[in-house]
């Protein structure tokens, strides 16, 4: 039988699937890919308390359906996905290492030199789903300076384990870590 962690974010009550990471450490498995309803809802409640900002980025996958919704609220014609492979329509490409928990090796991420140009500047708003240990966030935001962008804020819907004691993001929601039982652990 599947363990299920309920959880409510943005007004919205959603019942997530307990995944175990390691012995007595389980996470619960938030993914925003096509549940439409938590998209618009969250990007909605994140641009309310969204800094100034030129242009978003996140980095490749779950983060796209959100800064995607969170662009077209805020009437913003573009953003930036920080991609996990290079594209051939890629030029003059920037990219450092990332790692992050719901990964099991280490990756690059990915930019190209038009990207850059648009974030040259500029005041960059890094978007992700869920930030944990924070490595894909450090990833996008050597990215933005690598492209001479100032990063004026790091947004995501949930802020899991340790993230929620980090002042430098605005979330949502938190997401504890759990047991291999589904139990949050304190």
């Amino acid at each position: 039988m599947d363990k299920r962690y309920q959880i409510e974010i943005a007004g919205l009550t959603r019942s997530l699937q307990v995944c175990k990471v390691s012995e007595g450490l389980s996470i619960a498995a938030f993914v925003i890919f096509g549940d439409v309803e938590m998209t618009v809802s969250a990007a909605r409640e994140l641009l309310k308390k969204a800094p100034p900002h030129d242009i978003l980025i996140t980095a490749e996958a779950k983060g796209i359906p959100l800064v995607h919704e969170m662009a077209r609220q805020g009437n913003e014609s573009r953003y930036i996905i920080a991609r996990k492979a290079i594209k051939l329509y890629m030029k003059n490409i920037f990219s450092v290492e990332v790692q992050s928990i719901s990964t099991a090796r280490k990756q690059q991420l990915f930019i190209d030199g038009q990207d850059a140009q648009l974030m040259n500047g500029k005041k960059v708003l890094i978007i992700d789903d869920v930030i944990s240990t924070g490595g894909s966030l450090l990833a996008v935001e050597k990215l933005v300076k690598k492209a001479g962008g100032e990063v004026v804020g790091k947004m995501a819907i949930l802020a899991e384990g340790d993230a929620k004691y980090r002042d430098d993001i605005i979330t949502l929601a938190y997401l504890p870590l759990l047991d291999n039982e589904g139990n949050p652990i304190k």
